[in-house]
């Protein structure tokens, strides 16, 4: 913002607020995580198995996410989440939610990712070195 204050305008830059903190997809980890790493999801790929002519489906599962006390009450873990979850839509994956955060709590609060969880009725994923 700049502000005119006898006759000079000033720049006020703001560090950007721990909420806005980036989520970086560690593929090799298989993780997303924060730039520092220090808050993280951690996934694996398992490949599912298509019923009758149905393809095989892939499978992120979710088992586990973490933030350290410094960070926690900033929405972390679901921006974590949110990441995931994006990342498994767009490459047509399904989800699984091992991590009992994501069961318990972000999805209940995110009905309408439902429909990428992996459900029973669909044959057992397998692990997959995806």
């Amino acid at each position: 913002m700049a502000e005119e204050e006898g006759g000079a305008a000033q720049r006020t830059v703001d560090a950007p607020p721990p909420e806005t903190e980036s989520i970086v997809w560690s593929e090799d980890k298989g993780r997303f995580e924060t730039p520092d790493g220090e808050a993280f999801l951690q996934y694996r790929l398992l490949s599912g198995h298509g019923g009758g002519a149905a393809p095989a489906v892939a499978v992120m599962d979710m088992v586990h996410t973490y933030v350290p006390r410094s960070k926690r009450g900033q929405g972390l873990a679901a921006r974590l989440c949110d990441a995931a979850f994006d990342h498994a839509r767009g490459r047509g994956m399904r989800v699984l939610p091992t991590c009992s955060y994501i069961s318990d709590t972000y999805l209940p609060r995110n009905p309408a990712l439902k429909e990428l969880v992996y459900k029973d009725e669909e044959s057992h994923p397998k692990p997959s070195s995806m």
